[in-house]
């Protein structure tokens, strides 16, 4: 049997970035494990240190159980250099190379407004862009 994953990103600004990547993958927020009835209270669980707040991490998911959760946790330290690991997103959809690659950069579009960045763009292939941190990632079409 495979091992499942789950993906942490870590961030300046958890609340931000969790509102783009919902945005972007289509997620919502992951509800708090049994028995908790509140994100809040399981934090509060942990014994953390009074500035440790519930605000400094986002817990996404995808609402039809497939892709892996997303943690997104605030950290101390700025992002230095490249991600070496980077979400691609697959925008799904179906006919020629043209109307796919319409829909990638519709999709690029889109994510930009939601306060993402083009950063590279090889024509009829794939967009390269950040998140609002500067966390790069892509969009291409979903196999055909």
């Amino acid at each position: 049997m495979a091992a499942g994953i789950d993906l942490t990103l870590d961030c300046a600004d958890a609340q931000l970035l969790g509102n783009f990547w919902k945005t972007a993958l289509g997620y919502v927020d992951e509800p708090p494990p049994a028995p908790f009835g509140t994100r809040a209270e399981w934090h509060a669980s942990f014994g953390l240190p009074e500035d440790d707040s519930v605000d400094d991490g986002a817990w996404l998911c995808d609402p039809d159980g497939m892709g892996p959760k997303l943690s997104i946790l605030k950290v101390p330290e700025p992002k230095k250099a490249k991600n070496r690991l980077h979400i691609d997103i697959r925008v799904p959809g179906h006919g020629s190379a043209d109307e796919r690659w319409t829909r990638v950069r519709a999709e690029s579009g889109r994510l930009v407004k939601a306060g993402g960045s083009v950063l590279e763009e090889f024509d009829g292939h794939h967009i390269v862009m950040s998140d609002p941190e500067g966390n790069e990632f892509c969009v291409a079409a979903a196999p055909a």
